[in-house]
């Protein structure tokens, strides 16, 4: 573990094998042009793809303005260029972000139209990591916080 500015990181060698498996899912989701916030809980299960790589898999409750709807994305995790790294994708093959968690902390970035998301990724310890999306444009002033913890 490693102290840097911002707190306490762990430094994983190799982001696949350090993601692999079932995770649990807290996500507070703030607007913060109306104030509004939402919560999702639930499951991420990171599962081999063939050809290496993993299938991300989350799926669980979004509660938005006192209404609960079942919520689900898939991405694609592949080996990156870089030996320990990954490739983002979304489910249907497009790039999102890079991932290096050989610190323990990483940021990336993706324009979606005219909006902006920016992510850092924290590596906590062995079983807990986060993100932080900040996403900003013209329809869109949001910070998405998930916490993760490795499903014993």
């Amino acid at each position: 573990m490693r102290t840097v500015m911002g707190g306490e990181v762990w430094p994983v060698a190799d982001v696949l094998a350090y993601l692999s498996g079932s995770w649990r899912v807290r996500r507070s989701v703030r607007d913060l042009a109306s104030g509004d916030e939402g919560r999702f809980t639930g499951t991420t299960a990171f599962e081999a793809l063939d050809g290496g790589g993993l299938l991300h898999r989350e799926s669980g409750t979004f509660v938005w303005r006192g209404v609960a709807r079942p919520a689900e994305r898939t991405l694609r995790f592949l080996p990156g260029a870089v030996p320990g790294t990954a490739d983002v994708r979304f489910a249907d093959g497009q790039p999102f972000h890079g991932l290096d968690l050989r610190s323990g902390r990483h940021t990336a970035g993706h324009p979606c139209a005219a909006d902006l998301y920016r992510g850092e990724f924290t590596v906590r310890d062995a079983d807990h990591w986060r993100t932080v999306w900040r996403v900003g444009g013209p329809a869109k002033d949001l910070v998405l916080t998930t916490d993760y913890a490795r499903d014993a």
